[in-house]
């Protein structure tokens, strides 16, 4: 027994250094937790002063309504929007224009093709033809950017090409 008594003193001095500092440490982690939950009380006290649960419950309830109803304007707004984006893919609004002299001997470019395409490059094509004897007007069909149903003459397809610069399919 007398081994372990001397073990048990000359350790005991390191013991005794150990356990004092775990005890600061815990002392300096419980002031920091002390300090913490007095800073979420004062701000608890300050959120609900002069208010009782049924007032809060109450504002609670209120502002999801408010919430929900902002909700269902959104929607009603999104379901707009995607049927504008619809009817402005069905409307005329891609323009091509050019002007050309067919034959040498008639001066000026009094001719003309002019592409008139919706969102998906679907449309007609108008072309005019000025000579000395008169003037002839085509119309053709245009779908997806091209006619199945007739040839187009270069001048028409450069017209299409004016008004589509972008991918079939685009607005």
């Amino acid at each position: 027994m007398g081994g372990l008594e001397t073990v048990i003193q000359s350790n005991l001095a390191l013991s005794v250094i150990v356990f004092s500092i775990l005890g600061a440490i815990l002392l300096a982690l419980n002031a920091l937790v002390l300090m913490k939950f007095r800073k979420i009380n004062r701000k608890s006290r300050e959120f609900f002063s002069g208010k009782k649960g049924k007032d809060l419950e109450s504002l609670i309830l209120k502002h999801s309504k408010e919430i929900k109803g902002l909700d269902n304007e959104i929607q009603e707004l999104f379901n707009i929007s995607n049927k504008i984006h619809k009817l402005s893919r069905q409307g005329l609004h891609k323009v091509g224009v050019i002007r050309f002299n067919p034959f040498k001997d008639v001066g000026g470019n009094q001719s003309f093709a002019i592409a008139l395409l919706d969102g998906k490059n679907s449309g007609l094509v108008i072309s005019s033809l000025y000579t000395r004897a008169g003037t002839r007007i085509y119309a053709k069909p245009i779908a997806y950017g091209d006619s199945k149903k007739h040839v187009l003459t270069e001048e028409e397809k450069q017209a299409i090409k004016i008004a589509s610069p972008m991918k079939s399919g685009e607005v």
